[in-house]
């Protein structure tokens, strides 16, 4: 359907002002000049009437990129009409912006390509397309404009850190750490008890019930498999910019990618809910889509939303900018359950790395995304 532009319709009222005027006051040269404005919109009209008839492709060379890499795509469009097209314009919107491409004439059936490449300069989600193609007037009074794709979505992925050999000790585990929950079957043995009917008869510990003459059962501490949780910092009032943002979103990704590729259970806790943890890639897009906002858990809120998501949790990593107090992160950090090693970073930028750890708790300052390894090491070493 043809729509009149800003430009159009004030060309309208030009053009009714002109003709009305010009005849009541008998001044001809006015009324010219409103027929000719009048003319001059019809043809613009006229100029969109006609069906195109394509045949769109757009391309991204790769969905998911890291800062600073170049999306490279490609658009082709086919005429598929039996007649030769005419020359139009196809709007390609890119994020909030849009780049418009010059399509020529094109006899039936042939095709015309163009590569574009997409500067990343900024962590995000970017919306490309849908491709659209535009019919009008050079003046720009009417235009009519057709959708051909549907949009795609670019992830431009935070940059992160390898943290390979440095998580030694509580990212790893081999057998499980123990709990004070007593059980029948695992693998840390913890005392001997009398024996009950309906006990597995496997776990008769013999010696014992020769020496004592009565039957006397192995029972064992449960275990559990280390379960990381990774929780952000989203209140704007935690952070001094938003570069420094951009380092604790960093330091997340990086955190929860070394996680998944050792195979271990954890829990990402960002914005409003969990970040998809399936595969390195799911959680890397997420964390493109990751936003400030007013009313998100704060830094003195990371330990209620872990206690209340996570309570089974053995490693907790929280991450928040250089705004709160030392008093306030204790005492955020002061409602995660007992017993699990927590880690409370600090991310300012160009800090000196410092690392404090009293009992299960260590608060740590990073100052860039390199020293993440090294902050890693003094703290969970």
């Amino acid at each position: 359907m043809p729509r009149i532009s800003p430009v159009g319709w004030g060309a309208l009222a030009g053009a009714l002002v002109g003709v009305v005027l010009g005849r009541w006051l008998g001044w001809l040269e006015l009324a010219g000049a409103g027929a000719a404005l009048a003319v001059a919109v019809a043809v613009s009209l006229l100029m969109t009437v006609g069906r195109d008839r394509y045949v769109v492709d757009l391309y991204l060379a790769d969905h998911r990129v890291r800062v600073g890499e170049r999306a490279v795509g490609r658009l082709a469009v086919r005429n598929t009409a039996r007649h030769r097209s005419l020359p139009a314009r196809i709007e390609l919107p890119v994020g909030a912006g849009a780049a418009e491409l010059a399509l020529p004439s094109l006899a039936s059936g042939e095709e015309h390509e163009d590569l574009f490449a997409i500067p990343t300069t900024r962590r995000a989600v970017v919306v490309v397309g849908p491709v659209r193609s535009v019919r009008g007037d050079p003046l720009g009074l009417a235009r009519r404009r057709l959708r051909w794709t549907e949009p795609a979505e670019l992830f431009v992925h935070p940059e992160i850190v390898s943290l390979a050999g440095a998580s030694s000790g509580l990212l790893r585990d081999l057998e499980g750490q123990s709990t004070r929950d007593l059980s029948d079957s695992d693998l840390s043995f913890h005392a001997l008890r009398d024996y009950v009917a309906g006990d597995d008869r496997r776990y008769i510990h013999w010696r014992t019930t020769a020496r004592r003459g009565a039957l006397m059962v192995k029972q064992f501490e449960d275990t559990r498999r280390t379960q990381t949780v990774v929780a952000l910092s989203t209140d704007p009032r935690d952070y001094a910019d938003d570069d420094e943002f951009e380092l604790a979103v960093s330091t997340v990704a990086s955190l929860g990618v070394q996680v998944l590729r050792e195979e271990r259970d954890l829990a990402v806790l960002a914005g409003p809910g969990r970040l998809r943890v399936e595969t390195p890639p799911r959680l890397l897009d997420d964390c493109a889509a990751l936003a400030l906002a007013l009313g998100t858990a704060g830094a003195g809120d990371l330990g209620r939303r872990i206690a209340r998501d996570t309570p089974e949790a053995s490693v907790a990593l929280l991450v928040a900018g250089s705004t709160p107090t030392v008093a306030q992160l204790r005492a955020g950090v002061r409602h995660v359950p007992v017993g699990t090693r927590t880690v409370m970073i600090t991310c300012a930028l160009g800090a000196e790395v410092e690392v404090r750890t009293q009992g299960s708790l260590t608060l740590a300052t990073l100052g860039g995304l390199d020293d993440l390894p090294r902050v890693l090491r003094r703290a969970l070493g």
